[in-house]
């Protein structure tokens, strides 16, 4: 009796799924005690007053785009799951990750301004080129759609 590799494959492919699946619930979880405590950062500017306060608003608007990173991991992880493609949510997650370094880049914590302009540069080159590869999905994704469509007719 031959021993086939596929059946070790299928095995693998198997387990990875399942563990795939269990990271999500994870994430799952992870999200509602982020929504938690999104809830309790915000009655706790509302009580306190600090609602006026930049740098409390920013925290909170911080905590928000981190819950959409969590959201964009756990779609990319049922689309791995799924065989869909990945690439389009993978992007979306650079780019609300890189919004969430600008939104909350301060200048004060750099210890000297010779190092803040090559910092801003790095992350402004950074979503631009997130912005044009996301771009460039979508349009490609626009094209095989409409193909698929066509082929339908």
């Amino acid at each position: 009796m031959a021993i086939d590799p596929a059946d070790f494959t299928t095995y693998s492919r198997d387990l990875l799924r399942w563990f795939v699946l269990t990271t999500t619930y994870f994430l799952l979880a992870l999200f509602l005690i982020g929504l938690f405590d999104l809830g309790l950062g915000l009655y706790g500017l509302i009580v306190t007053g600090e609602y006026t306060d930049p740098v409390a608003v920013v925290s909170l608007i911080d905590t928000v785009l981190l819950l959409l990173i969590v959201l964009e991991v756990h779609r990319t992880l049922i689309a791995y799951a799924a065989d869909d493609p990945v690439l389009p949510i993978v992007v979306s997650a650079a780019i609300i990750a890189v919004a969430r370094q600008i939104i909350s880049f301060r200048v004060d914590e750099f210890g000297s301004t010779e190092n803040v302009l090559p910092a801003a540069l790095g992350l402004a080159l950074l979503l631009l080129g997130l912005v044009i590869v996301f771009i460039a999905v979508r349009w490609d994704t626009a094209k095989e759609r409409e193909s698929l469509s066509s082929l339908r007719e």
